[in-house]
């Protein structure tokens, strides 16, 4: 059997990680073992995976496997997204120009910020009562 080669990328946002293995291939993509419009939502969430493809012109060249845990499905969508950037950043180095300048290789660092003691969540205060 021949060895097949495959490029990894990771990618992250808010509690979502992404694991994507691209192979050469027909442009298909498989999500936890489904179809992308099996797995996401909506429509704006299928579209937003496949922008660094879309960009870097290398749609319909690699099959996408891809395996994503935790966050909610926008937040996964934005992981694939990084993941796959990557992805074709370590296939060719000179598209990183490309992707950098779509914004494709910058992980968005807003997290879910923590409830505070004495408040009822992270920024909210309890009513105030004059009397």
């Amino acid at each position: 059997m021949p060895i097949q080669v495959q490029y990894l990328g990771t990618g992250r946002r808010k509690s979502a990680v992404a694991r994507v293995f691209l192979r050469p291939g027909s442009g298909r993509i498989s999500v936890n073992g489904q179809t992308p419009e099996q797995y996401f939502p909506t429509e704006s969430l299928k579209v937003r995976i496949r922008q660094p493809l879309l960009a870097s012109e290398t749609d319909g060249k690699f099959d996408a496997l891809v395996t994503v845990k935790g966050g909610g499905k926008a937040g996964q969508a934005d992981a694939v997204r990084l993941g796959i950037a990557r992805a074709l950043q370590s296939f060719n180095a000179e598209l990183r120009p490309l992707l950098k300048k779509g914004g494709y290789l910058t992980r968005d660092p807003r997290k879910h910020e923590r409830k505070k003691y004495g408040k009822p969540g992270a920024r909210k205060r309890f009513q105030y009562s004059k009397r």
